[in-house]
């Protein structure tokens, strides 16, 4: 991962997909084939792929099976393309979920987040009732359910961000049906001995999308960037990918509850100083540090599966020379600096 920049979405594409030695070993024991319901999204594609070249480099031969509406026929032409098997289906739709294949391993990435407000019945139909059905189909796999750091409190970043100890404090309708989506599994995992990992993510980037780069292009076009949620998490998208399929080896009943992000508590106004540093901009800065950030501890993934192997200053290198090529975004903003729920 030394590379000086990353130059094309094809190159940054293969980077995500490029498997550490320990993913190799561990799909090498992997029984059965792995269904990613909710491909499509931001993570799901890369996911996917690095599944498929692990157990390429294992010798295995497990399916990876790509599950989407596939708005994007883009998308599913470069899933099938590298490997991975593809089935268009509304989840919503309880005649098509059922006709899902069985799979013994589930990465479960379906949710909504962006646009939120205004739309909170779909919100809370895709993150709270939609688990229940799919706990029920795949009563007899194992599960890694994509949840969000968003259900903690905010917390003071001399704490260091709070650990799986702590309880849930979900702020707004957002963080509020994630936490829907973590108690419906939980449920369905203690009636029928489900083994399963919640998985706590936040934040994850890569060069397209994510809090890094809404700072960088904050910074190059000369627009204020907001001090008031002063620090935050950052997680390398591959990284976070890998430990997402390595949590299959995690799963219990009742669920573990795994948070995954990046080890530093990152103040957003050294990395705006830092990405000036490397565009040749001076940052504008907007109001002040306030007491308490959204923050997640993360050391129990670093015990289960080492540090991340992209490093934050790798992170904001490569985006740095992104945002000054003009490389392309996607139009997904990640809202860290909301403080009040409102997505």
């Amino acid at each position: 991962m030394a590379m000086a920049h990353i130059p094309t979405i094809v190159e940054l594409e293969a980077i995500l997909a490029e498997p550490s030695e320990q993913l190799i070993a561990e799909m090498a024991s992997l029984e059965g084939d792995i269904l990613v319901l909710g491909v499509g999204g931001k993570m799901g594609p890369s996911l996917a792929k690095l599944a498929v070249n692990a157990l390429r480099r294992a010798s295995a031969r497990n399916r990876v099976i790509g599950v989407s509406r596939f708005s994007n026929e883009e998308t599913r032409r470069d899933l099938e393309a590298a490997g991975v098997e593809t089935i268009s289906c509304n989840l919503l739709d309880d005649q098509q979920l059922q006709q899902l294949p069985d799979a013994r391993n589930i990465i479960y990435m379906a949710g909504n987040k962006f646009g939120t407000t205004g739309n909170e019945d779909f919100t809370w139909a895709m993150n709270a009732y939609l688990p229940g059905r799919v706990a029920e189909k795949y009563r007899n796999s194992r599960i890694v359910v994509f949840s969000s750091g968003n259900v903690y409190p905010f917390s003071p970043p001399g704490l260091g961000g709070v650990s799986e100890s702590y309880a849930p404090e979900p702020k707004g309708e957002y963080a509020q049906s994630c936490l829907g989506r973590e108690r419906i599994f939980e449920y369905f995992s203690k009636q029928y001995s489900m083994p399963m990992v919640i998985f706590r993510l936040n934040y994850a980037i890569d060069l397209r999308y994510g809090v890094l780069l809404e700072i960088a292009k904050s910074v190059m076009n000369e627009r204020p960037i907001r001090l008031e949620m002063g620090h935050a998490n950052v997680i390398w998208q591959g990284d976070a990918n890998e430990m997402a399929l390595r949590c299959l080896s995690h799963c219990e009943s009742p669920p573990r509850t795994i948070n995954i992000t990046g080890p530093e508590t990152m103040s957003v106004r050294w990395a705006a100083a830092e990405m000036g540093k490397r565009l040749g901009k001076e940052p504008i800065l907007e109001g002040t540090e306030s007491d308490t950030a959204l923050l997640s501890n993360a050391a129990q993934s670093f015990q289960l599966f080492g540090y991340p192997r992209v490093s934050l200053l790798q992170m904001i290198d490569w985006v740095a020379e992104w945002v000054r090529a003009g490389g392309y975004t996607l139009n997904k903003p990640t809202h860290f600096q909301e403080r009040k729920g409102k997505f």
